[in-house]
């Protein structure tokens, strides 16, 4: 009913940078907020940023360094990285929050996943 593709992902020394897409389609109406997560070997996942269309927000550990945008007309989100350490090493997942066409319902859609790693 929903897709989410994300794409952008690969390896990348420190101090570098990378480009990830969300691109959202299918059955919808509306998108709410747009975020990126991400999840780290042995770790929870983790909000990075999101973009509610008001205002945006950053994890501490990436502000100044990452930028969440939106194309709303093109239904995509992206996140530039610079600066990238080996900290940032994890699978980026978009989620977006979207209305249905055709009724109120509301759900919560999720990408497979790109892996980021940063390493020498």
């Amino acid at each position: 009913q929903v897709q989410v593709v994300e794409s952008g992902g690969g390896l990348v020394q420190p101090g570098g940078s990378l480009k990830l897409s969300c691109t959202v389609s299918g059955s919808l109406s509306r998108i709410n907020a747009m975020g990126w997560y991400r999840q780290a070997p042995g770790k929870q996942r983790e909000l990075v940023a999101i973009n509610t269309g008001g205002f945006t927000n950053y994890k501490d550990s990436v502000k100044g360094r990452f930028t969440i945008s939106r194309d709303n007309a093109k239904n995509t989100v992206y996140l530039q990285m610079n600066s990238l350490e080996p900290e940032d090493t994890a699978v980026y997942y978009c989620n977006a929050n979207v209305a249905v066409t055709g009724g109120p319902r509301r759900l919560d859609a999720w990408g497979e996943g790109t892996l980021v790693t940063v390493s020498s």
